[in-house]
């Protein structure tokens, strides 16, 4: 018997029947999901707060973090076909969209609020700006991005690893830096 052949049945099983577990736990606690999405090892909170398409990869460390509050909305919604790798973060105090078959690379972080700020008040006793973040469809989110409050991205946009997106972008911009700039302006092909 060759094992070469079999070794990825034995890495791909254990992974498949986890995943499918965390599919049925997660919508015993609420999430509204289609079919098809694979969550490697993550955390949800308040996953009645959630609500995902279907054909999602959620690669291993993710965290889908909306506000630890009683709410009866929806404050992550992502469409179909989306790919998240390692460590992906979404911090949702007020409103996370994401479109259909965009790409996340490894370490993003997005959030869609501030901590307010003023001198003698410690920034956890301040109280949280929400807003929210919306990204369109066919977009590609570099390694260790982070996208900040209020911004939008339209459809096939392109975010440069590293950098911190603090503003919005219309369709097809290719950004890149800290604090985030248009590089370029992607062409219809």
């Amino acid at each position: 018997m060759d094992f070469r052949k079999i070794e990825p049945l034995l890495f791909r099983i254990p992974v498949g029947l986890g995943s499918r577990f965390r599919v049925f736990l997660y919508r015993l606690l609420g999430m509204k999901t289609g079919h098809r999405n694979r969550f490697e090892a993550g955390r949800v909170r308040r996953a009645h707060q959630v609500q995902i398409g279907s054909n999602n990869a959620f690669s291993k460390g993710f965290q889908l973090w909306p506000l630890d509050r009683a709410y009866a909305g929806t404050r992550i919604r992502i469409g179909n076909k989306n790919y998240f790798n390692r460590n992906l973060m979404l911090d949702a105090c007020g409103y996370i969209e994401i479109g259909n078959e965009n790409m996340f690379g490894p370490d993003v972080y997005i959030t869609d609020s501030n901590h307010s700020v003023s001198m003698g008040v410690p920034p956890a006793a301040q109280p949280m700006q929400a807003g929210k973040v919306i990204i369109g469809n066919g977009c590609w989110i570099g390694a260790k991005a982070v996208i900040l409050k209020d911004v939008e991205l339209g459809d096939y946009c392109v975010v440069a690893a590293g950098a911190v997106v603090t503003k919005s972008f219309p369709s097809g911009s290719v950004i890149g830096g800290v604090p985030a700039r248009l590089i370029k302006t992607i062409s219809a092909s």
